[in-house]
Order: C-alpha cells, then structure tokens, then sequence
C-alpha cells in the first residue's frame, strides 16, 4: 500500500494540473456513479489527507478517492498513451491541456465537500498535513495509549497517525532500535512520531523514497525489502516475517543485531 508521501505527491500534482480549471470531461466509472457528470465544474483544489484524497469542484462537490495496494493517479497531455490498461479506469478527470486519470481507484465516492470529515474524521493527525504543538501532542498521546501494543502495527494503525505505511513502519523500528514486535512502552512515543514525520516530510516532494540519506540502489532503505541481505549500519542478515493477522498482515523487516526485542 503507498505511503502517504506518495499520496501527498500524487495530490500535489494534481493539484497543479487542475486547480483552476474548468473540466472538459470528468467521468466516474463505477457503478454507484457511472451516471454522473462533472463536466463543465471548476477543479477548486486537490488535498491528501493521510492516505486519501479529496478532489473538490465547484458547487460543493467532492470527489474521495484511495490508492489501496494497486490505485495510482496519473497525468497525461490529451492524445498521450496511457501506461495502464483502459479497464482499470475509474475516474478521468479532463482539462484543456492535461488528463487526470485514475487507475484501480477504490473507495470512490461523490459527496458534498462539507461532509468530508465522515470519510476522514477517525484518523490520526495527518504527518504531512498542518502540523503544529497541539497535533503533535495529539499523535503522542494516540501512539502513548495502548503501551502493550506491538509498535509496528501501532504505527500503521491510521488512526493513531495518518501517513505510516510499512516501509516507514521498518525504518522507523529500526531507527529506534527495537524489533517491529516491541511493545509501544519500549520507545519514546514523542520520538517515534518526530521519525514518522521526519522521513515522511524528506520524500514528500518526490517519487523516490530513501530513508538513508542515500539514494543509490540498494543503499535507500537500512532493512526495509532487505530480507536476507546485509544490514546497511552492522552487515547483519536482515530477517522478514509476517506481523498481524488476516488481511491486515504485513511482511515486518528488522536486524536481529540492531533490533533487539520480540520477534515474529
């Protein structure tokens, strides 16, 4: 699933390609609202929040949608190839020189712009959103409440911050130096949510997601996607193993040697 810096970039650049601009075409397909019309309404702005995001129009009008694991936004110049297949279509969105076209989008949905909130209001303070003292404490408090709780799923639980998708819930462990299985009680909370936002905020404004510093091949992440390769600070063979249940599990990387703690 993307991390919500690929969401904020996403809605970032649509937000350049549309905002001001009355729609030439704009079309949903999906069933609940394949009759409906958006032609001829302004694009007033794009915004992300965590990982959803809001295209809002003129007359009170919002269009949600969410990446899930295979959705993606891209834009084209009219006439231009699409890079994905025409079935997996869900929104396009046309300007006079720019096509917003959505691929296996999900949770789709029309709904006026004041009632956003229904689709937003249960998450956490969004990490790439207004950021000030009193979200931060927030997001503290959220993370700070279930101190039993492993740190991993905590930290890619929405609800206590928006943004943490898997790859930052490695680096972030590792960063710490707690295995991903640790209880919340073994880290400063505070610390967890200023790493969060940190690494967040230095990919924010491009595609390319290093951790490190570094953005090489093979030298982004120090364990994420590492499983059985070297530990980019100690050499240590990464170990990967899964963390949650059902739907929600997600493969969990971390050094044995960095990392000390709980494992899977």
């Amino acid at each position: 699933m993307p991390e919500g810096d690929t969401v904020f970039l996403a809605g970032h650049r649509l937000n350049e390609a549309l905002a001001g601009r009355r729609l030439l075409r704009g079309e949903i397909r999906h069933p609940k609202w394949a009759t409906a019309d958006l032609a001829g309404r302004d694009v007033l702005e794009v915004r992300s929040v965590g990982k959803h995001l809001f295209t809002r129009f003129s007359g009170d009008l919002s269009l949600h949608s969410h990446f899930r694991m295979d959705g993606a936004w891209h834009l084209y110049r009219p006439g231009e190839r699409w890079k994905r297949p025409g079935h997996q279509v869900r929104a396009l969105l046309e300007v006079p020189d720019r096509v917003a076209v959505g691929f296996a989008l999900h949770d789709l949905e029309l709904l006026p712009t004041d009632q956003e909130s229904r689709l937003v209001a249960h998450l956490g303070p969004d990490l790439l959103g207004d950021w000030d003292d009193g979200r931060a404490a927030e997001a503290v408090a959220r993370l700070a409440a279930d101190p039993d709780r492993e740190l991993g799923l905590a930290l890619l639980d929405q609800r206590v911050v928006a943004g943490v998708g898997n790859l930052y819930k490695a680096e972030v462990c590792f960063l710490l130096g707690v295995s991903p299985w640790s209880p919340v009680s073994a880290v400063d909370p505070a610390e967890a949510v200023r790493l969060s936002r940190k690494l967040l905020l230095a990919n924010a404004w491009r595609p390319e997601q290093s951790t490190t510093g570094l953005m090489g091949r093979g030298r982004q992440h120090w364990v994420f996607e590492r499983g059985g390769k070297p530990c980019l600070r100690c050499g240590t063979k990464v170990r990967v193993g899964g963390q949650g249940a059902g739907v929600l599990e997600r493969p969990a990387y971390w050094c044995p040697r960095c990392q000390p703690g709980p494992i899977a």
